[in-house]
């Protein structure tokens, strides 16, 4: 792989849709038959909490392979305050792609971008596996709790990663999830029909 062929900058306005549909390709019978992250980040991008100096996109050769977003959001800490942090995606790189590498780059990128923007921590749900790579660890090892999630419950799905060394140094709480990210399943079908179709199924390892 030759990383002088990429380039990763801020996605522009006229390319939304075409963004929109890699994120259909990248998520498509991922996690459910079908998938909403397309739509999802079509609403996001409009929403107050939307960082936009960080709604990323990758290309290599002239086309986009790849693209990241964040989302400001707080822990409501046990101490009463709100402590402000980052939640991050959909990310993904398009399936031709997977697994050689560039997924680790455009993360790395984005979130150095995001420490030099001055914010302090990032948390979100994805797989350690390949997160840990990137310096992730487990939320509830910073003392973060997911919301929602009934105690004793697997959190192995949450993960944080400080950006700023012991920002959450003595903080406890519970994780928000943007309410952003929470989208009607009707408006989810009928955005989806301006894509090209494509069929849904129920595969292994989905997880709804």
């Amino acid at each position: 792989m030759n990383k002088n062929d990429l380039i990763i900058r801020l996605e522009r306005k006229e390319e939304e849709r075409e963004v929109e549909n890699l994120i259909r390709e990248a998520f498509w019978n991922v996690y459910r038959p079908g998938c909403s992250e397309h739509y999802v980040i079509h609403c996001l991008r409009n929403d107050g909490a939307f960082v936009k100096e960080l709604d990323f996109v990758m290309e290599k050769d002239g086309e986009i392979i790849g693209q990241n977003m964040f989302m400001r959001t707080v822990i409501k800490a046990d101490s009463g305050e709100d402590v402000p942090v980052l939640t991050m995606g959909p990310i993904c790189i398009t399936p031709k792609l997977k697994r050689k590498g560039f997924g680790k780059i455009l993360l790395d990128y984005s979130l150095n971008k995001a420490k030099e923007l001055g914010f302090g921590a990032v948390l979100f749900e994805g797989n350690i596996g390949f997160y840990g790579k990137s310096g992730f660890d487990y939320a509830e090892k910073f003392g973060i709790r997911y919301h929602d999630l009934p105690e004793g419950a697997d959190s192995s799905f949450f993960l944080c990663k400080e950006l700023v060394p012991d920002y959450l140094q003595n903080v406890t709480g519970v994780y928000l999830t943007p309410m952003g990210y929470y989208v009607d399943e009707e408006q989810v079908e009928e955005f989806d029909k301006g894509f090209p179709k494509k069929e849904k199924l129920k595969l292994p390892g989905q997880i709804f």
